[in-house]
């Protein structure tokens, strides 16, 4: 029973670091812009298929072993799926921004540039899936009949360590301070000789690499890629950003893991079938009664 109980606690914990680290980059935009970008489960799925390429490029043209490509996809990763944020921020959102497009406008364009990612990569890379290549080998262990992988531990301690690096960027450093004072007012901040374009880049940066590296671990973890992967995790981890209280790290970060023990107390207990439908039951009972999620503040907005 007690083997029981802390396995699916370890797989919880697994499902849930991939969900915290999505949404991170999803409160991160809000918190800064007030801005939903849901294109952002779509760049955890290019993040992905970047991961895919540079893997395959130096596990087979450059001849590396699988752990300095491991070494080297990481931060390669997280670079160019930056750079895919940052172009979607400079060509699609602030146009819009600067222009004092109503907020309907951008939402709806987020949409359009999300659907935009996925049939861009159906009309590039085609249908079929893509088997991710493994660059370290899978061991598993067993401790008094839980069993568990290294690379489920990696996963666990990546998503920890993220957190703990972005809270000291947001806590600590002038950057953080910056993105602080836009969520604040993002109108009197020019003022104070703040480059909130430059801001608003490092934010989008931080967000979009840390979908990349969910990407990587999600690759490795499940080594099965196709175009369509980051809407249904992308919609989950936006439910899980707002059960949090979207526009606070701290309520990202729990409500992804939140998420991921309610899916996994779910499948432990029902068919498997019923694991989005009662998943987000629970989730919508929780925002009844907390509307503005776990860590979120009220605010008068209208979209």
């Amino acid at each position: 029973m007690l083997a029981t109980i802390i396995q699916n606690i370890l797989n919880a914990l697994q499902w849930g670091s991939f969900y915290a680290l999505i949404a991170l980059g999803y409160t991160l935009v809000y918190g800064v812009l007030t801005l939903i970008n849901f294109a952002h489960g779509d760049i955890f799925m290019v993040g992905a298929y970047i991961a895919f390429f540079v893997a395959t490029f130096l596990l087979t043209a450059a001849g590396l072993p699988g752990w300095a490509a491991l070494v080297l996809v990481i931060p390669l990763t997280m670079i160019l799926t930056s750079a895919v944020g940052v172009t979607l921020e400079r060509v699609a959102y602030r146009p819009l921004r600067r222009k004092g497009a109503n907020r309907l406008y951008v939402v709806i364009t987020a949409l359009m540039a999300g659907l935009m990612l996925e049939h861009g990569n159906l009309a590039l890379l085609g249908a079929s899936r893509k088997a991710f290549p493994a660059m370290i080998p899978e061991t598993v262990y067993n401790v008094g009949g839980v069993s568990f992988t290294n690379l489920k531990l990696a996963v666990i301690l990546t998503a920890i360590l993220v957190f703990v690096l972005l809270h000291f960027i947001v806590t600590k450093t002038r950057v953080g301070m910056a993105m602080r004072a836009i969520s604040y007012d993002k109108f009197a901040v020019p003022l104070m000789g703040i480059p909130i374009d430059t801001i608003i880049v490092a934010t989008f940066v931080l967000g979009s690499s840390f979908a990349g590296l969910a990407g990587i671990l999600f690759a490795m973890s499940y080594p099965v890629l196709e175009p369509y992967m980051g809407a249904l995790i992308g919609w989950k981890a936006f439910i899980a950003a707002v059960v949090g209280g979207i526009g606070d790290i701290r309520g990202a970060f729990l409500g992804g893991f939140l998420l991921g023990a309610v899916e996994i107390l779910v499948v432990a207990v029902f068919p498997s079938t019923f694991r989005d439908l009662l998943a987000f039951t629970v989730l919508l009972v929780i925002l009844t009664f907390k509307p503005t999620g776990l860590f979120g503040v009220a605010k008068t907005t209208k979209i």
